[in-house]
C-alpha cells in the first residue's frame, strides 16, 4: 500500500510534471540559520520559467487570443523559450522565438529540437551582447495585426507572475509557513515578485531580496555588459511592469565573477549544478546567512540548473577568455561554505 501511495503519477502531457520541486539545504550557520535552495531545475526543461510559459498560454486561450493552429511569438534568452516550446508542441501551436547570440547554445538547440523557429536579431554578428530591446521590438512586429498570433511579451504580461504563485504556496506548505527570507533573481520580475506575492498571503512578514547582475539597471546604474544569462535589465531595455518594487525589500547586485565562481564551487562541493544567475543568488545568500538571527530560514529561488552552461560557466577556456575565471574568488566561496557547516560535512 505504501509503494502505491508514493508511485509517480501517469501523465499525458509533459507540462503536467511542472511543480512540486524540492528544497535542498545548502548551508547552516552556527546559530541555526539555514539556507534552503528551491530547485526549479526539477521542472521539465530544467527551469522555473516553464511555469509562467504555460500560464501565459492558458490565459491567452481563455481570452480567445490563441485558438487551434495558432502562432506564439516571444523574445527570449532561452529558458522562457524552452518552456513555450514544450507547451506549443503539446498543444499544437507554431512557436517562433526571437533570440540573440547571448543565449546559451544548448537552450537554442533544445528549442529547435522541439520544432521552434529561431529568428536571430544579430545573425550577422559574432558578438555575445544582449539585444533585449531589439528582440522585443522584432517579436512585437512579427505578431502585430496577425490573426491567431500571440506575442506573449513576458516582461509585461501579468500571467508571468501568476505562473509563479504556485512556488509561493509550495514553499509555505513545505516549511509549515516558517520562512523568514526569500531571495531570488530579478529579470522580468515575474519569478521573484509572483512567488513573493503569494508567499506573503500566508507569511506576511517574509523579507524579499532581489538580485540582479552588476551592469543591470533595475536597481540603478551604472549600466554595462554582463554575461549572466536570462536575468537583469540591460541598458536600453525597459524595466518590466512585473518588477514590483513594493514587494522587494532590498535590491542588490552581484558581479559575473562572483556568480559564476559560486556556481562552480557549489558543483564541486555538492554535485549540484546550478545556472550562472542562480550562482549570483546563492552568492548573496551565503554572504548574508552568517548575519541572520538564530534559526532564520532563508529560501533562495534557484531558477535553473547548470547543465545548459557546460560551454560557458563550467568551461575554463570560455571563462578565461573573458577574464571571468578567478581562483581566489572560488577559494573564498569554498571557505565560506565550510564555515557555514554545509550539510555534506555532517554525518
Amino acid at each position: 500500500m505504501t509503494d502505491a501511495l508514493h508511485r509517480p503519477p501517469v501523465v499525458s502531457r509533459i507540462s503536467d510534471l511542472i511543480g512540486r520541486t524540492p528544497l535542498f539545504e545548502l548551508a547552516r550557520a552556527d546559530n541555526g540559520a539555514r539556507l534552503l535552495l528551491k530547485l526549479e531545475m526539477f521542472n521539465p526543461t530544467g527551469s522555473a520559467k516553464i511555469r509562467m510559459a504555460r500560464q501565459m498560454v492558458l490565459d491567452a486561450e481563455e481570452r480567445g487570443e490563441l485558438r487551434e493552429g495558432g502562432h506564439i511569438v516571444e523574445s527570449t534568452s532561452g529558458n522562457t523559450g524552452l518552456g513555450l516550446a514544450v507547451v506549443a508542441a503539446e498543444r499544437g501551436y507554431r512557436f517562433t522565438a526571437v533570440v540573440d547570440n547571448h543565449a546559451a547554445v544548448d537552450k537554442l538547440r533544445g528549442m529547435k529540437a522541439m520544432g521552434t523557429e529561431l529568428v536571430y536579431v544579430d545573425a550577422d554578428t559574432d558578438g555575445e551582447e544582449l539585444h533585449t530591446a531589439a528582440r522585443e521590438e522584432l517579436a512585437e512586429e512579427m505578431a502585430r495585426g496577425k490573426d491567431n498570433t500571440f506575442f506573449t511579451e513576458q516582461h509585461n504580461n501579468p500571467s508571468n507572475a501568476v505562473g509563479y504563485y504556485a512556488v509561493g504556496r509550495e514553499i509555505a506548505q513545505a516549511l509549515d509557513h516558517r520562512v523568514d527570507v526569500l531571495i531570488g533573481a530579478v529579470g522580468t520580475g515575474g519569478g521573484l515578485c509572483g512567488t513573493a506575492r503569494e508567499l506573503r498571503r500566508s507569511v506576511p512578514d517574509v523579507t524579499v531580496v532581489g538580485v540582479e547582475p552588476k551592469g543591470s539597471i533595475a536597481f540603478g546604474p551604472p549600466a554595462h555588459d554582463y554575461y549572466q544569462s536570462g536575468t537583469g535589465t540591460p541598458e536600453g531595455a525597459s524595466i518590466g511592469l512585473l518588477v514590483d518594487y513594493d514587494l522587494i525589500d532590498e535590491g542588490v547586485k552581484v558581479g559575473d565573477i562572483e556568480a559564476f565562481a559560486t556556481a562552480r564551487v557549489v558543483a564541486r562541493r555538492t554535485g549540484l549544478l546550478i545556472g550562472g544567475s542562480a550562482g549570483g543568488v546563492v552568492h548573496e545568500a551565503l554572504h548574508r546567512l552568517g548575519r541572520q538571527a538564530p534559526d532564520t530560514v532563508m529560501v533562495a529561488f534557484v531558477n535553473d540548473g547548470g547543465e545548459k552552461y557546460m560551454d560557458t560557466v563550467f568551461n575554463d577556456d570560455w571563462m578565461t577568455a573573458r577574464d571571468l575565471l578567478d581562483p581566489a574568488a572560488e577559494a573564498a566561496i569554498d571557505e565560506t561554505l565550510t564555515k557555514l557547516r554545509t550539510n555534506w560535512d555532517r554525518p
